[in-house]
């Protein structure tokens, strides 16, 4: 029997998003030193938002959104600091259901037309129109995190904004009882936690 290897996995799961409609890009040729840059130089691999993408599909989705609202919108999405006063926490689990609240019932924005003040709302996903959306697959992706360097096997982009991690494993050919003991242990002790966060 032929063996598996996490990098055929990896390729399948790429090939099997690519079917889907999705673009798949390798992450270091998205590096800011890459073939294809799109991350921020000062950044130094602690992004995870891909900014340029994001403001391309939010003025695709919002076109009767002036810029500066768009502007507004990314600020409030990719910032900690106002992230944490928009959501008014600063609690990570709690920023993450504000995140999710931006995601399905828009972002609140407001801006000057015609000398008053108008109150609307920027959409970061067209649910209406998938198609209108900007879907990513991203393997070995790179984030910096403190002293931390991860690299998730594939990562979702949709519009820009990371919102899946897929994490390919074969299955151990050997104490696989083993295997699973551990994993129920890790996970009932709650140590196995996923510490790569939306905001830099």
């Amino acid at each position: 029997m032929t063996r598996i290897t996490e990098s055929t996995l990896e390729d399948t799961a790429l090939q099997w998003l690519k079917d889907l409609g999705y673009e798949v890009l390798f992450g270091p040729n998205m590096a800011f030193d890459g073939l294809f840059p799109e991350r921020d130089l000062t950044a130094n691999y602690t992004d995870v938002v891909l900014t340029g993408r994001l403001r391309k599909s939010l003025r695709a989705i919002n076109p009767n959104i002036p810029d500066e609202a768009i502007e507004d919108a990314v600020r409030k999405i990719t910032r900690t600091d106002i992230v944490g006063a928009y959501c008014n926490t600063p609690l990570l689990v709690e920023n993450n259901r504000c995140f999710h609240r931006m995601l399905t019932d828009g972002v609140d924005i407001s801006y000057q037309a015609e000398e008053r003040e108008v109150h609307d709302k920027v959409w970061l996903i067209d649910i209406d129109d998938l198609a209108n959306n900007d879907w990513l697959a991203v393997n070995q992706f790179t984030v910096v995190e403190g002293q931390k360097n991860r690299r998730p096997d594939i990562l979702i982009f949709i519009n820009g904004l990371p919102l899946a991690i897929i994490e390919l494993k074969t299955r151990p050919l050997r104490r696989p009882r083993f295997a699973m003991r551990l994993i129920n242990f890790r996970l009932t002790k709650r140590t196995y936690r996923l510490s790569l966060s939306l905001t830099n």
